[in-house]
């Protein structure tokens, strides 16, 4: 799954010069995988592990590059987005535990939210 993610992001990049394009459309792809997961719950709950373990993933990376050596992102906001995905993992695996559709909202809104500040 981490090779999926990972793929992703290089098929994405081709087509997308900008950076924060790319990861603004990765984000927005994991939140809609959720949401379909969220709003037809009974019939695509089976799909929650996959989708949750790509939005990790995909988390996992833009949280690499985001607090990595190399980043030039302002030390404050490193640890901001440390602190958010740490959240995102926490909230991840207690929705793999006890799943439920109301537990992937908030998942779905900071992706979305996130998307929506790159793009500006």
């Amino acid at each position: 799954m981490y090779q999926q993610a990972a793929q992703a992001y290089r098929q994405a990049n081709k087509t997308v010069t900008n950076p924060r394009d790319l990861e603004s459309g990765l984000l927005l792809r994991a939140a809609a995988r959720l949401q379909a997961i969220s709003d037809d719950w009974t019939e695509r709950e089976k799909e929650l592990d996959q989708a949750l373990t790509f939005n990790r993933k995909l988390w996992t990376i833009l949280v690499s590059f985001a607090t990595g050596e190399t980043s030039e992102l302002p030390h404050d906001l490193q640890e901001n987005i440390a602190n958010l995905a740490t959240f995102i993992f926490k909230r991840t695996m207690d929705t793999m535990i006890e799943p439920t559709p109301e537990k992937l909202t908030v998942l779905i809104n900071i992706n979305r939210a996130i998307a929506a500040g790159l793009r500006n």
